[in-house]
């Protein structure tokens, strides 16, 4: 091989070590923006997806639940309760208008479930009520509050548990909102107070990572 040959071999290498560098700067560029654009909007992804417990509930038509086989699709849980009197009707009339303004193509992959701190209130017929009042296509779940503890404290969305012997007692809980992926893991969460019209432009990238 002569001077020549070599000389032009090293500059491609060369070419295409920068020429690589810069995509991969790029890439990497383009999915910390992607992440910076998450975080702002509140949506808060775990480094290492969780599973969820196996525990049984009742949806708002009577149906059981195993709350592990939750797949399919990017599920938003909200632990509330009906007779919550500003957090839950706050929260879901903001989670109607977000999918008010989401694609079909979105919205086929996303789903919000409510599932009820109040399961002593909160029956099947109280439920679809309730959620009807929002968005026909909201989900309602209410188990047992051992098994609603268990999940709520797996997620990291803990609750105080309501001493119910007392008339019109209320139930403390967060407004945060935990995410499932369609594996039925899951994958971080949804800090309140929410942004809408944040997680109008940033949910439908969140749908698109599986």
């Amino acid at each position: 091989m002569t001077r020549t040959q070599k000389t032009i071999l090293i500059l491609f290498a060369l070419t295409a070590l920068i020429l690589g560098l810069t995509v991969t700067k790029a890439l990497n560029g383009r999915g910390e923006a992607d992440s910076a654009g998450l975080t702002e909007a509140g949506i808060i992804l775990l480094a290492q997806s969780r599973s969820v417990p196996a525990v049984s509930m009742t949806d708002q038509n009577g149906q059981p639940v195993q709350l592990d086989q939750l797949k399919g699709k990017w599920s938003l849980l909200f632990f509330g309760y009906t007779y919550c009197p500003d957090i839950c009707p706050t929260t879901l009339a903001q989670l109607r208008q977000v999918k008010s303004e989401l694609s079909k193509g979105t919205l086929d992959h996303l789903e919000v479930v409510l599932v009820s701190v109040d399961p002593a209130r909160d029956t099947p017929q109280q439920l679809k009520q309730y959620l009807a009042y929002f968005d026909k296509d909201f989900v309602g779940l209410a188990g047992s509050i051992e098994d609603t503890q268990t999940l709520a404290h797996a997620l990291s969305i803990p609750f105080i548990p309501a001493d119910t012997r007392k008339p019109g007692y209320t139930v403390d809980h967060s407004g945060n909102l935990a995410i499932v992926g369609p594996d039925g893991r899951q994958r971080g969460f949804i800090r309140a107070p929410f942004d809408t019209q944040k997680l109008v432009a940033q949910l439908p990238k969140l749908v698109k990572r599986d």
